[in-house]
């Protein structure tokens, strides 16, 4: 007779898989920490050690991580894609990024470009979910700007992560499945009901599509023409990738 899985085995096995995809690098330090008498302690040391030596040998692999200190015109959004490894990127997309960010900030001051989910330190082709991409370092997205009655709201946006708050407006995509293209309904009514701000995401949408180093500039359909973008670098995904219209998706030409 077959034995069963101990629960603790099947949480371990969950738990590694979940802090892999995660991070990457997670799923490692518990399998360090899981037989030790201070596990929790041991993962949180063996997760520090391990995320910085992929800092230091993420150059190898042609990657770089954006700061998460910067208090520039270009910053990380949420200090969760700092601890989860996922803001690594090559050195001509980080120029892209901040080239970007320093004319936003030139042609409406004070204005803070925010970076999303980069790539991770190591491995050409390591997924970066939920993402379809992102494993090559040479995609990033960027949050929508936002502002209220008062005017621009500097590293404000919807959602605590810069994801799933999502822009109303007609789609011509069918109910299909499989599909990352999550309406999250429940989610909309909780976000706090700030108001895009067209007039720099225009702005932004236009710098990076007249940037000959990006081959590709993703954005639902419905925001295209909300915005008036004419622009063949700005692509619709697709209607089984996740939606694009709580963010901007970009990427090096060729990739």
């Amino acid at each position: 007779m077959a034995m069963r899985p101990r629960p603790r085995l099947l949480f371990d096995i969950a738990v590694i898989l979940g802090l892999t995809i995660l991070t990457q690098l997670g799923g490692i330090a518990w399998l360090m920490a899981r037989f030790t008498r201070w596990p929790l302690a041991v993962f949180v040391v063996s997760y520090a050690g391990l995320a910085i030596g992929a800092a230091q040998i993420a150059s190898a692999f042609g990657r770089q991580a954006l700061s998460c200190w910067d208090n520039g015109p270009l910053q990380v959004q949420s200090w969760f894609y700092c601890a989860a490894n996922r803001v690594y990127v090559t050195a001509p997309l980080e120029d892209v990024l901040q080239d970007a960010a320093a004319a936003m900030d030139q042609r409406y001051p004070g204005t803070i470009t925010l970076v999303l989910d980069g790539s991770f330190p190591l491995i050409d082709g390591f997924p970066l979910l939920p993402h379809l991409s992102h494993d090559d370092g040479e995609k990033a997205d960027l949050a929508f700007y936002y502002r209220d009655e008062s005017g621009y709201l500097p590293r404000v946006t919807r959602s605590p992560i810069g994801y799933f708050a999502f822009e109303a407006g007609p789609t011509a995509c069918p109910d299909v499945w499989p599909t990352l293209r999550w309406d999250l309904d429940a989610l909309q009514p909780v976000f706090p009901a700030h108001t895009l701000d067209e007039g720099r995401l225009k702005a932004l949408m236009t710098i990076l599509a007249a940037d000959a180093r990006v081959g590709r500039i993703l954005l639902e359909p419905h925001l295209v023409a909300r915005l008036g973008l004419t622009s063949a670098n700005i692509r619709f995904q697709g209607c089984r990738a996740a939606r694009h219209d709580d963010h901007i998706h970009l990427q090096l030409i060729g990739r």
